[in-house]
């Protein structure tokens, strides 16, 4: 007597299947999006006939497959020198930080060499008209249509022909072909495959924008940045006018370059040196502030950090940061109060960076260390000093990646003193360095005893 064929579950987000049923995925920890989705297939696929032939690779041309120049130099040193024919990007970032923005004056840019359709989902032609106008970004050949409708959008496409296609959101579009409300999960995975399948077969440079959720992360089914080529993210805090952009993914580039921008009303402008942005220029210099340089992707920043330490009457002191990975700065401060023996215990102490950057790299450490030890002593750190080195739980400087670069940067920007871990002192012209062992020998070398008189 033959087996009844066991039923199997899927998660609705990631596709992630199991036999039983469970109420949280196995993959993406989303929870009540596991589904029966029937026996498993035994059917046999008859073979049918191809499109194209295989070849082998060495007869394959890579002409279609070159980066063409966005105009946004930035830009393009993310996505590794531009957009590819037929890729398909997927940009997400918070309400407000400057998507749309940054896309109309791309498509700008790029309908100087092709036309560019420009479909916008949440807002009117005339209100993409009025931001264009004052962006200065207008182009005979930049195509605008109000659309939410992706069967509308293909119809858009084939009286166009556009060389880049920009869908702004894909949240907003929607499949007539299947069920569900715009922005559910079943609507996003049927546009953004139906999509994905027009850019591919006929050679559409695609951007399509993405909502994020309340914690930061992409919205939408996770099959979604599977699906396309290219994930970028768009940061900053809308209260600076400093915008980061990272590539998350990329299938034909890099994904440890950052591009860096500064919003203003007039547009989006590229900052090719932006460490000037997260600096506080100030005649002396002030206690409880130290200079370090990080690398975000290949490119060294150099940045300032700051602390304030300030008695307490609450039975917990306050602990506060902004800019800098909590856990780290709650490290950093037991290491200074057991094994250098600086005194924060009933202390409130709250640190911060300057400009709205993120620090989330360990080689922050040894610069927050000696923030937080001049606030303590109030004393101030000397003129033309920066710090780079990651603290040890037991007090150890350890070394960090790209030293050479990191100390290059600051020498050209006129610093003149670097202390750093042992080991990776290298000469820099101009630039003093002294390497450490230890957070005691990082604090000597910060703040040298006063002279007797």
């Amino acid at each position: 007597m033959a087996k009844a064929a066991k039923t199997t579950f899927r998660c609705s987000e990631c596709g992630w299947t199991t036999l039983k049923w469970v109420g949280r995925c196995g993959e993406c920890q989303a929870w009540g999006t596991v589904e029966e989705s029937g026996a498993p297939s035994t059917t046999v696929i008859a073979p049918a006939r191809v499109t194209t032939a295989a070849r082998p690779i060495t007869e394959i041309s890579v002409e279609t497959a070159h980066a063409s120049p966005t105009g946004l130099d930035e830009l393009d040193r993310v996505l590794g020198g531009g957009v590819v024919p037929g890729g398909v990007m997927l940009l997400a970032g918070e309400p407000g930080v400057g998507k749309s923005t940054l896309l109309l004056e791309v498509a700008a840019l790029c309908a100087d060499s092709g036309p560019v359709l420009y479909v916008t989902g949440e807002e009117s032609t005339g209100q993409v008209r009025l931001r264009a106008d004052r962006l200065g970004a207008l182009s005979p050949k930049l195509y605008l249509a109000a659309e939410t409708s992706v069967a509308s959008l293909v119809s858009h496409v084939d009286a166009v022909s556009p060389a880049l296609l920009i869908v702004d959101s894909v949240q907003t579009m929607s499949s007539p072909d299947v069920a569900g409300v715009p922005g559910g999960v079943t609507q996003v995975r049927e546009v953004a495959g139906a999509l994905i399948r027009l850019a591919k077969e006929r050679g559409i440079a695609t951007v399509l924008v993405g909502h994020v959720t309340k914690d930061g992360s992409i919205a939408g089914p996770r099959l979604l940045e599977h699906l396309v080529d290219v994930v970028l993210q768009f940061e900053g805090d809308r209260h600076s006018q400093l915008r980061m952009l990272r590539a998350v993914k990329n299938r034909y580039g890099p994904t440890d370059e950052i591009g860096c921008f500064e919003l203003t009303d007039s547009g989006i402008l590229g900052l090719p040196d932006p460490s000037g942005l997260f600096l506080t220029r100030r005649n002396e210099p002030v206690p409880g502030t130290c200079v370090t340089v990080t690398l975000e992707g290949r490119r060294p920043l150099i940045a300032e950090v700051q602390a304030l330490v300030a008695s307490s009457n609450l039975p917990q002191p306050r602990r506060a940061n902004s800019g800098l990975d909590s856990a780290r700065v709650n490290m950093v401060m037991a290491v200074l109060e057991r094994r250098a023996r600086v005194r924060i215990a009933g202390a409130d102490v709250y640190a911060s960076t300057v400009g709205g950057v993120r620090l989330g790299e360990p080689s922050v450490d040894l610069a927050l260390a000696l923030a937080v030890a001049g606030s303590v002593r109030d004393e101030a750190l000397p003129r033309g000093l920066v710090a780079i080195g990651e603290v040890g739980l037991a007090g150890d400087v350890r070394a960090v990646t790209g030293v050479q670069r990191r100390l290059v940067e600051a020498q050209r920007l006129g610093f003149t003193r670097a202390i750093v871990p042992r080991h990776s002192e290298e000469p820099v012209e101009g630039l003093e360095v002294v390497g450490v062992d230890d957070i005691g020998g990082a604090l000597r070398s910060a703040f040298p005893a006063p002279q007797a008189g």
